[in-house]
């Protein structure tokens, strides 16, 4: 393994203590790991206040866990000149003025480059404290999208929309972390029915800025004019990796997927998605269903549920029950552990609902899991289901 023993590791090394020693440190990302540990994929440092001390929080990001371990500032900066040394070839500091960018070539070669932090809020160091965004509020795309005014302030208006890109955030980035998503290419999210492009540009900002990781992220919407529209805000921001097409999940077919998005995709759309995501092998399947029309009326229902279905909201609520367990097992079925959670509060928005599947990386029996979904279309006499369908085509 190559070292990284010249000057301008030194150098980097100096600025991180530095960083600590004036209190003004954010957070520090280690990755492009090339170590033995085969589970491990990259460590986040941040500083926080333990028993009135300064700490550092260090969380290990493994494939299928993460595990957090503090240390005392003398301690981390040994840990991190060791790993900079033997396991990790690329790292980020991240300061309330100056963000930093090491990397490592193959031959032990360090180069450094740094740039005005692009941000000006003061690291917080007070221990589960403050409530964790995972969407700085001053990133320039919310400005650019009416979510933030001139002066990176929240606009009232925008206030259910902030909360929920930043809970997608939340949702995306513990699947990433578990998921078998490569670390070491340029991930390819597609995002169907990306509308005016919110969670599109959170998700690549996310990937580039908070993880500097590559990326190329496309959104796919039925409307031309916003597809052009999010096409030139994209530009003005000069997002590389970024782009939106024109199309729908019918007739968007790129190469290869790593992370299929479809939030709002109506009745068997979503079933389109789930199966596009499927047959492309994406790492991680997010939907989020609105909409239950195939199901509803092929539907028969027990004698004994017929007093309580007789009121058409009881009978909508089952359908959607049926129809979106169904489709978390099929993704059970094909390899995926899927989860059915509410997505963020009604207070918010009706269509909370999100089915979320991560792909294992190992593989399972699953003549459990068909028997059930076979049992269910008995009981309730349903002869076929979109998902099902397209997935035996």
């Amino acid at each position: 393994m190559p070292k990284a023993n010249d000057s301008t590791a030194q150098d980097f090394l100096q600025q991180v203590s530095a960083s600590l020693e004036q209190k003004n440190l954010v957070k520090l990302l280690l990755g492009k790991y090339r170590g033995n540990d085969k589970e491990l994929q990259r460590l986040t440092m941040r500083p926080i206040t333990l028993r009135n001390e300064t700490a550092l929080s260090c969380v290990y990001t493994y494939k299928t866990s993460t595990i957090t371990k503090n240390f005392a500032p003398a301690e981390a900066l040994v840990l991190i000149a060791e790993l900079l040394q033997n396991d990790f070839k690329s790292a980020h500091l991240h300061t309330d003025t100056v963000e930093t960018q090491l990397n490592i070539s193959k031959k032990g070669k360090a180069s450094i480059s740094s740039h005005k932090a692009q941000q000006s809020a003061p690291s917080s160091q007070q221990h589960n404290r403050e409530k964790k965004r995972y969407v700085d509020i001053k990133r320039p795309f919310l400005t650019a999208l009416g979510v933030t005014d001139q002066q990176q302030q929240l606009i009232p208006s925008m206030s259910r929309k902030w909360k929920q890109i930043n809970k997608f955030i939340e949702v995306f980035s513990q699947a990433l972390d578990s998921s078998p998503a490569p670390k070491d290419t340029a991930l390819q999210v597609v995002d169907f029915g990306s509308g005016k492009g919110y969670l599109t540009f959170a998700i690549h900002d996310y990937l580039r800025h908070s993880l500097s990781n590559p990326c190329l992220v496309t959104g796919v919407e039925l409307r031309q004019e916003l597809a052009d529209l999010c096409n030139n805000t994209a530009k003005k921001l000069e997002q590389t990796g970024l782009e939106f097409v024109c199309g729908d999940v019918k007739t968007h077919a790129p190469s290869h997927t790593d992370v299929m998005i479809a939030l709002h995709a109506c009745d068997t759309a979503t079933d389109y998605a789930i199966n596009y995501g499927i047959q492309a092998g994406a790492s991680i399947i997010m939907c989020s269903p609105c909409c239950h029309k195939q199901i509803r009326p092929q539907m028969q229902s027990p004698a004994l549920f017929k007093p309580m279905l007789q009121y058409g909201v009881h009978l909508g609520q089952e359908a959607e029950m049926v129809t979106d367990s169904l489709r978390a097992l099929l993704l059970e079925a094909y390899g995926y552990s899927t989860k059915v959670f509410e997505f963020i509060s009604l207070e918010h928005t009706n269509k909370n609902k999100m089915i979320l599947a991560v792909k294992r990386t190992t593989p399972v029996d699953n003549s459990v899991v068909l028997q059930q979904i076979a049992a269910i279309k008995e009981f309730y006499g349903i002869s076929e289901h979109c998902l099902e369908s397209l997935l035996a085509q």
